[in-house]
């Protein structure tokens, strides 16, 4: 491969690290080609992109980062597969689905500004939750109080109403 080669793809990985907040270092060893046609498949139902890599290259494009991504070098040995995702849980339900069949196995991961290096990582990985669903639990719990007190206020306002309505119904 040319040199001028080497540069343009690191400079493209470079810039997919860039647009994607979260991804996945995977080892796919092993895979045929069904199996590995199939995570192709399920990675874009999911809004998943899946790129194999040299990893030299992967591992100059890091280095090309600003983010200091030092954890995850010793990570980049074999045939690595980069999973880039937008959710931080996406990629980690997809490889736990496949998980089952054995194959591929997690090495290491970026997600939410933090590293996860090891297969033990995926079940911590699977539980993480968005900025987006940690922001909406903590406004429904906030709603939450707030909407008891309008619904008993509601009752009682409905009681108070019957009330008055009993009374002036009644003969004198």
């Amino acid at each position: 491969m040319r040199k001028e080669d080497k540069g343009n793809i690191i400079a493209q990985l470079g810039e997919v690290l860039n647009e994607y907040a979260h991804f996945y270092l995977v080892d796919v060893t092993g895979l045929n080609a069904a199996t590995t046609s199939a995570m192709r498949r399920k990675c874009f139902q999911s809004e998943i992109k899946m790129v194999v890599v040299k990893n030299t290259l992967l591992h100059k494009a890091l280095e090309a980062s600003e983010t200091d991504y030092t954890p995850l070098y010793d990570c980049l040995k074999g045939t690595t597969a980069v999973l880039f995702a937008n959710t931080a849980n996406a990629p980690a339900k997809l490889l736990k689905d496949f998980a089952k069949d054995g194959m591929p196995a997690l090495k290491a991961a970026y997600a939410e500004e933090g590293f996860y290096v090891g297969a033990d990582q995926l079940e911590a990985l699977t539980a993480i939750k968005s900025k987006d669903e940690v922001i909406a639990e903590i406004v429904a719990l906030l709603q939450s109080p707030a909407k008891n007190v309008l619904s008993a206020l509601q009752s009682g306002g409905n009681t108070i109403h019957g009330v008055l309505k009993t009374l002036g119904e009644r003969p004198e």
